[in-house]
Order: C-alpha cells, then sequence, then structure tokens
C-alpha cells in the first residue's frame, strides 16, 4: 500500500512539473502584445524552462541539484509555475499548483524520495 502511494507522488511529481509548463505558455501568451510577441513568449519561455530543466532538475541532468540547492531549484521551479498562472489571472489556479507542490514536496522528504 505505502509503495503505491509512493508512486503516486512521484507521478503527482511528474504532473506537476508539466503544469509548470503549461502556466509558462499560458502566462505568454496573456501577457503578449500581439500574435508574435505572444508566439515568441509561449514557446520561448518553456524552452527556457526545460533547459533549466534538463540542466539540474532531471533526474537525468547534466548538473543535478541535490540537497539544498535541490530546495532552491524546486522553490523557484513551482514558485514561477505560480506566479506565470497568477499573472495570466488565473490566481486560484496558482494557489491550488503551489499547495499541491507543498504537499507532494512534503510527501517525498517524509519518505525520502
Amino acid at each position: 500500500m505505502l509503495s503505491s502511494l509512493k508512486s503516486l507522488n512521484l507521478l503527482l511529481m511528474f504532473l506537476l512539473e508539466l503544469a509548470v509548463y503549461v502556466a509558462v505558455v499560458l502566462w505568454g501568451v496573456a501577457v503578449g502584445d500581439g500574435w508574435p510577441v505572444e508566439v515568441a513568449l509561449g514557446v520561448g519561455a518553456p524552452v527556457v524552462m526545460m533547459t533549466a530543466w534538463a540542466l539540474f532538475g532531471s533526474p537525468r541532468a547534466a548538473h543535478p541539484a541535490r540537497g539544498a540547492w535541490r530546495v532552491v531549484l524546486e522553490v523557484f521551479w513551482f514558485g514561477a509555475g505560480a506566479a506565470a498562472l497568477a499573472a495570466s489571472g488565473r490566481p486560484r489556479w496558482a494557489v491550488a499548483l503551489a499547495g499541491a507542490c507543498l504537499v507532494n514536496a512534503a510527501l517525498r522528504r517524509l519518505w525520502r524520495q
């Protein structure tokens, strides 16, 4: 039973990571002034986020963040997602994302994932 919950928690983290990408795309489209800027921000911002995650956050990252640096990375990563949702006019979704991230992080720390 506990191993199933741990697996679900890791799945939730993956889904939350994907939600950050969606949030950043929504932000880019919401704040863009005209379609060229919307496309540039809606595509460019997620590419920047993907690069950062690939370098530091992914389990196979070139320079994986560990310990306190991992905590800092996750705060900035998921905080950016919540901030992007809030800035795109979706404050309730921002709160929901932030809350889910906090619960997920607490469970990962508790279960040493």
